[in-house]
Parts: structure tokens; sequence; C-alpha cells
């Protein structure tokens, strides 16, 4: 206890109580004379809450009141005053007219003159028309035509088989059936001297010849002859 007491006594003790106390006031002192305090204050408030207000809306006007109704205003009736009734004056009737009947004179008309006036003669009867006889008739054409000429094809070869059999000429007579176009269609043979020697070689060669084209089918007569020739 002794202690304690003479620390409070102790002068020094007192004198840094002192010293702090004043060395606070000089700091808010300053700080008021500079603008610290302010900027202090500044900080130390709260931030500011911004509040956006609605724009308020007014409600719709209301509808025009209806027109009022067109009152039908309703003339007054005017009465038509009654004429009252006035008889027509009395009027005499005119005189009466007695018609006299009118005499008809019979009028005797004279018959007209009759005037005979000639009457133009007839016209002259055309002459009559002369017709041309008719053109006689085309001949028929034979049902066989001979003397026809081919346009393409070879003549048949003489046969060795003659050669050898010593055969020096013959003679062939053929129908052949040509179409449209001129074509051979088929060999016919006739007769032949000496028989069946040269057919096949007249068969071969004539059914590649070739005719005029005269547009339809027909029947031409052909007589081929042969002869021997001594090289």
């Amino acid at each position: 206890m002794r202690d304690y007491a003479r620390q409070q006594r102790d002068p020094t003790r007192h004198l840094v109580g002192l010293s702090f106390v004043v060395l606070l006031h000089v700091l808010v002192v300053y700080a008021l004379v500079t603008g610290l305090a302010r900027k202090a204050v500044e900080v130390i408030k709260k931030p500011l809450t911004a509040t956006i207000i609605e724009e308020i809306k007014l409600p719709p006007p209301p509808p025009p009141p209806p027109p009022p109704p067109k009152k039908i205003i309703e003339q007054p009736k005017v009465e038509v005053p009654v004429q009252p009734y006035v008889p027509p004056p009395d009027i005499p009737p005119p005189p009466q007219v007695v018609e006299q009947p009118a005499t008809i004179t019979a009028v005797t008309a004279e018959p007209p003159k009759q005037e005979y006036v000639m009457a133009p003669p007839p016209p002259p009867a055309p002459p009559p028309k002369i017709e041309a006889p008719p053109a006689p008739p085309a001949p028929p054409k034979p049902a066989v035509r001979r003397g026809i000429v081919r346009t393409g094809g070879e003549d048949p070869i003489y046969p060795r088989e003659a050669i050898r059999a010593g055969v020096q000429k013959g003679r062939v007579l053929v129908r052949l059936q040509i179409d449209e176009k001129g074509n051979v269609t088929d060999v016919i043979i006739v007769s032949s001297e000496p028989p069946r020697v040269f057919d096949r070689v007249v068969r071969n060669a004539l059914a590649d010849w070739k005719f005029r084209a005269e547009g339809e089918k027909y029947v031409g007569e052909v007589e081929v002859n042969f002869t021997l020739k001594d090289d």
C-alpha cells in the first residue's frame, strides 16, 4: 500500500498524463484548422440510397356522355276552313241547229287511157357448150413386161460344167418378180436349152439385178443367151 501511494504522489506520472491530454487537444485543433476533421466526417457519413419514384399515371378520362336525344317538334296542325257550297249559276242550253241532209252528186270518172308499150325482144339463147371428148383410157399394162432394161447387176458367168461337157451355146428364158423399188424378189426359169445346164448361174446372177422403180410391183421377162468364145 505504501508503494502504491508513493506512486500516486510521483509528479512524473502526472506529467505524462497531462502531456498526453495537451497533445490530444493540439491535434484536434490542428484538424479543425486544416479541414481533416471535415474529411473524416464525410468518410463516416453513411452512403446515400437513391430511390426511383415512378411517375404516377393518371387514369384515362371518362368517355364523353352520349348526345341528348333530338327533340321532335311537332308543328301545330292548321285547320283548313270549310267553304260553303255555292250552286253553279243556271246557264241556258245552246239552241239546237237542224242539219239538212247533204246531197250526193255522182261523178262518173273517165276510164284511163290504155297505152301499149312494145316489150323488148328476148335475149338470144347462149350457144350450146361443146364438151371435149374424153381422153381415151390408158392401155392396160401387160401382165408380163418384155424388153425391160436393167440398171444394175452383173452378167451370169459361163459355167465350167458346160465347158467340160462341150456345150457351145445356150438360151434361158426367165421371169422376174420385181417390187416397187426395182429389186428382184424372185427368179422363175420358164425354159432353158440345154435343160438345167445354165439354170443355177442364171438364177444367182439375176437375183442381184436392179431395175427402174415404178412404185408398183410387176413381172418382167428376160432372155439370157450363152455363147462360148474361143480365147
